[in-house]
């Protein structure tokens, strides 16, 4: 208790100091960075989970060749879980004369627990559930395939059954485009006609819904014990993959802002920690000399850093809960949808990591204090005695790979900030000596207020090393953050220019191409691409037919019995990249196929291999000539399978379209739609317009973060040029005294200011390009990116210019003050 008495009288005594306020601003900072991007991570995380949970029906699920087991809904029931059930197979119908293949969805009357069922009857569209015993609901293809209305009937499965509705929308997993039309009949009457027997082709699916704590407790069940043969979890991380890749992205944004904030904040606190150390020296070594214990010295200087850090941390975590909640209202409009509370612990967390940084930043030079010997009182060189092996010194390095780790959410953004940040550090320091080296070189032949600027960083030789690596490291992340991260969400941006295809078109036929894109390009249509569509089975791969193969991957069974969507092209699409073998392009000497990564993985396929696909009547073997790195994350029609023209143009096909029509042409289409009644037209512009909200929410919060970046870089700026600070107090008050005058002493603090901060600037520079360069390509996969390099040029020398005009505001009071003044406060 009197320890913790006399650490408040401490920090009530010299909280007037420059370095503790720096110390309890750092931290602040530091907690508010994290706390309010880890908070709204975690919120986000939580929006787009239950965001997706729409898509798939509900919140998690288990799906597996045979019906799912009743143990598994028992033990949701006992959880107050919403259960349902449902089953997807293809089936045939028949009206009349007509038959056409259909992708059928058998369900119950709870069935969506999560998303809308959207129906079309009479002109009016509105929700629903499950269709009743005895009825269908049909997709526009449907309808027009079988001509049928709603009220006909059609025959599915052996039964006859009433066409209830249209069927406009249903959770569908996020897929883009449907392989056939689509239906929706009442699971029991899928039963009792023996569409889910024994051999049947259906997926049956057990859907969940309910608090968060249920489902994740039902999860761990489920988790616990082997899954039935065949069976995979259902969960909304596996749904929506384009919106998946946006928030990873954002994530990734937020995260590196904040990781460059509070390691802007650590490089503040070290220096802030050191100079305070400088300063506690005589006081402690008096302390020794009065025959205070050592233990007694380090508890109350940890007291002392224990008392000014808790109040900084707590006032840290309501601050980022606060900003959190405000970020999250002005954000909240592309969750609209989607209530969640403000999650307290992500900003508790934050405060224990800003309390690491500061004990990994602080603690080794007041460390050191402790060991300050009682002969210090009289003999000032006797503290600054240097050990040659100090581990205290590793732990900044260390919190800081530790900071990195845990905060970057990826090994690899992790390990690329680290390479980065010590590369810069290197260099900075190697820079550092070379200059000081040169220095002693020029010095004796310079101008004399550059000959005394060079002098002073020659003197303070390890101080003026450690001065240029803080400040580098703080200014390479203020450049990250302030020109290459808005570089980044711009390169970000131009994947989705304003031209991008917005409307995809469905079952195209070879005689309607023409009047078609005419009638398109009438209504102003742009970027119209088309590509042909077939449908077909993998029936053998190197000659064996598939049936017959093992596969390590359960996936690949499951793909076998699929039908495969099948294309062909001369040239490669844009969202496309070959990684083995080459191109075929559109000629080639026999029939070739690419294959997508997941192909390669799923079979084990490798260049040279073949392939036999069974389309309609015919079939058609292939070669595997490239593989593909393909970016499904884009909005473009891209397939697993990619045919060469010459072999399979004469394969049974329709086309698919894509293309960009401005908004506002809703009665055209609605008109093409009706004159081209076999065709499906879907409007993707509701998911472009999702990611773009996103590119603008992220690049808002990174504004946010920013500010907090650049008060920490000021921090870093201030405590690194006041490390110098008593030092060149001294030495300006000699010179003053031997007859220097204020201009010569102004002239050569701006030539050491000015080669520090070249130094820091041009070592900046050359670490933000690097470093933006490696993450654009590495992590955020904008193979495009180049860093701004100007404005990084711009910025690093206004940068060496701030250094030079806040060094020579430092030293104005010094050359202002009389030298005996000087000398006395000294």
């Amino acid at each position: 208790m009197k320890l913790l008495r006399l650490a408040l009288r401490t920090l009530r005594r010299e909280w007037h100091l420059p370095e503790l306020r720096t110390l309890a601003t750092s931290l602040l900072l530091a907690v508010v960075a994290l706390g309010v991007v880890a908070t709204l991570a975690s919120r986000v995380e939580r929006g787009l989970l239950a965001s997706a949970a729409e898509l798939i029906g509900g919140d998690a699920g288990l799906s597996a060749p045979q019906a799912v087991p009743s143990a598994y809904a028992d033990e949701a029931h006992k959880r107050d879980l919403a259960v349902t059930r449902s089953a997807g197979f293809p089936s045939v119908a028949f009206a009349g004369e007509r038959g056409q293949l259909l992708d059928v969805d058998a369900v119950d009357g709870a069935w969506p627990l999560r998303g809308t069922l959207q129906l079309a009857m009479h002109g009016a569209t509105s929700g629903g559930h499950g269709p009743a015993a005895g009825t269908v609901y049909l997709d526009h293809r449907a309808m027009v395939a079988l001509g049928l209305t709603a009220g006909d009937r059609v025959q599915l499965g052996g039964q006859e059954l009433v066409v209830a509705a249209e069927l406009v929308s249903q959770p569908d997993g996020g897929q883009l485009v449907a392989m056939a039309p689509r239906a929706l009949m009442n699971l029991a009457d899928a039963r009792r006609a023996g569409l889910l027997g024994v051999g049947s082709r259906a997926r049956h699916r057990l859907l969940v819904a309910g608090t968060p704590a249920a489902v994740g407790s039902w999860l761990a069940w489920v988790k616990g014990r082997p899954l039935p043969q065949g069976a995979e979890l259902v969960t909304p991380e596996q749904t929506q993959e384009r919106m998946r890749n946006a928030f990873d992205r954002a994530g990734a944004f937020l995260r590196l802002t904040a990781l460059l904030s509070a390691l802007l904040a650590g490089v503040a606190i070290a220096l802030a920690a050191q100079r305070y150390a400088r300063r506690k020296t005589p006081e402690i070594a008096l302390l020794r000399a009065l025959g205070t214990a050592r233990s007694r010295v380090l508890a109350l200087l940890l007291a002392t850093l224990g008392a000014l850090a808790l109040p900084a941390a707590a006032l840290g975590v309501l601050l980022s809960w606060a900003l959190a909640e405000g970020a999250w209202r002005l954000a909240g409009a592309t969750f609209v949808h989607v209530p969640t509370t403000l999650p307290l612990l992500p900003a508790l967390g934050a405060a224990a990591m800003g309390l690491a940084v500061l004990a990994g930043f602080a603690l080794p030079p007041l460390a050191r204090l402790a060991e300050v010997p009682p002969v210090a009182v009289f003999r000032a060189s006797m503290a600054r005695r240097v050990r040659r092996v100090d581990v205290l010194y590793l732990a900044p390095a260390l919190v800081a790979l530790a900071l990195i780790w845990t905060q970057s959410g990826s090994a690899k953004l992790a390990g690329i900030l680290a390479v980065s940040l010590f590369g810069v550090a290197a260099l900075a320091a190697l820079l550092a000596l070379m200059l000081l080296w040169f220095a002693r070189r020029i010095a004796p032949g310079a101008h004399p207020a550059l000959r005394l600027g060079l002098a002073a960083l020659a003197r303070r030789r390890g101080l003026s090393t450690v001065q240029a690596t803080a400040l580098s490291l703080g200014l390479v992340a203020l450049l990250l953050l302030a020109v290459v991260a808005p570089a980044l969400l711009e390169g970000w941006r131009r994947e989705l220019p304003p031209d991008t295809p917005n409307w995809f078109v469905l079952n195209l036929q070879d005689d309607q191409r023409a009047d078609f894109t005419r009638r398109l390009q009438q209504l102003g249509a742009q970027e119209l691409n088309m590509l042909p569509l077939a449908v077909g089975k993998l029936a053998a791969i190197n000659g064996k037919p598939v049936d017959q193969l093992r596969f390590a991957d359960p996936r690949a069974k499951e793909w076998v019995d699929r039908q495969l969507r099948l294309s062909w092209t001369g040239t490669l699409p844009p969202s496309n990249r070959v990684i083995a073998g080459r191109w075929a392009g559109t000629t080639p000497a026999q029939a070739e196929v690419s294959v997508d990564t997941m192909w390669r993985d799923m079979f084990g396929l490798k260049p040279g291999d073949r392939m036999r696909f069974d389309v309609g009547e015919g079939s058609l073997e292939a070669t595997v000539g490239s593989v593909r790195q393909v970016d499904w994350s884009s909005f473009r029609v891209n397939f697993f399978l990619l045919l060469d023209p010459a072999h399979a143009s004469g394969l049974p096909h329709t086309w698919l379209a894509s293309f960009y029509l401005p908004r506002g042409h809703a009665e055209a289409l609605a008109k093409l739609s009706r004159d081209y009644s076999n065709l499906s037209l879907v409007d993707v512009d509701a998911l472009l317009d999702r990611v773009r909200e996103i590119v603008d929410q992220v690049g808002g919060a990174v504004r946010w973060v920013l500010g907090f970046s650049l008060l920490a870089g000021a921090l870093v700026l201030a405590a690194a040029l006041a490390t110098s600070a008593a030092e060149r107090r001294h030495e300006a008050a000699l010179l003053r005294t031997l007859g220097a005058r204020r201009g010569q002493l102004r002239l050569a603090a701006a030539c050491e200011f000015a080669m520090l901060g070249l130094i820091a600037g041009l070592t900046a520079a050359l670490g933000a390009a690097g470093a933006g360069w490696w993450l654009g390509h590495a992590v955020f996969r904008l193979d495009d990116f180049v860093p701004p390099l100007a404005p990084l040029a711009g910025a690093a020398l206004l940068a060496a210019v701030v250094i030079m005009l806040l060094g020579l505001a430092g030293t104005r009071r010094v050359t202002r003050t009389s030298p005996m003044r000087l000398l006395r406060e000294g």
